[in-house]
């Protein structure tokens, strides 16, 4: 099985880039992204078993991979959740597939989205980036006729740095298009 586009892209030119960008010796301590989780929360799924089958249907054309169904930890009356319901569903992605879906979100899915100005700095102290998407119908796999709803999803990109200045440049070297910094 031949490797990802973003894949060799990475082991030929980003991390001996990213190394002497840096100033990181050992060729191990490169920052490398380790996984890719999409998550999704299903508000109109706690009245209807039918909308968690389509939408996971939809998740697995879009990762490429089977999601798990989210279970409530409690009960919460206000909200008509009781515990062990399902409340969203989630998809971990590592090595190929995990490289596949960041090419496809970084060059056809993000510039779908409308008035697109960039992505916003969205990182955690551990060097994990934070990216929230309205629509999903930004990616080329998802019918639009396949629900009445727009539904959006939480993707975040786990660095194995712990610096979101390092992450910072993991990603904008793979093509993540931030914002502009105004002056």
């Amino acid at each position: 099985m031949s490797k990802a586009r973003l894949q060799e892209l990475y082991e030929s030119q980003i991390k001996p880039g990213l190394q002497q960008e840096l100033a990181i010796e050992n060729k191990m301590a490169v920052p490398e992204i380790k996984k890719v989780v999409i998550n999704l929360g299903l508000k109109t799924a706690v009245g209807d078993s039918k909308a968690i089958k389509v939408i996971s249907d939809v998740v697995t054309r879009v990762a490429g991979q089977q999601p798990v169904q989210t279970m409530a930890k409690k009960s919460i009356a206000g909200f008509k959740i009781r515990e062990g319901m399902s409340v969203g569903i989630k998809v971990t992605l590592r090595r190929q597939r995990m490289y596949e879906f960041l090419d496809r979100l970084i060059n056809l899915a993000l510039p779908m989205v409308r008035d697109f100005q960039g992505v916003v700095d969205n990182f955690d102290r551990q060097g994990n980036y934070n990216l929230g998407i309205k629509d999903w119908v930004i990616f080329p796999e998802v019918d639009y006729n396949i629900t009445d709803k727009v539904h959006g999803m939480n993707i975040t990109i786990h660095t194995s740095t712990k610096s979101p200045e390092a992450a910072h440049a993991l990603l904008k070297a793979f093509g993540m298009p931030f914002k502009r910094k105004e002056i």
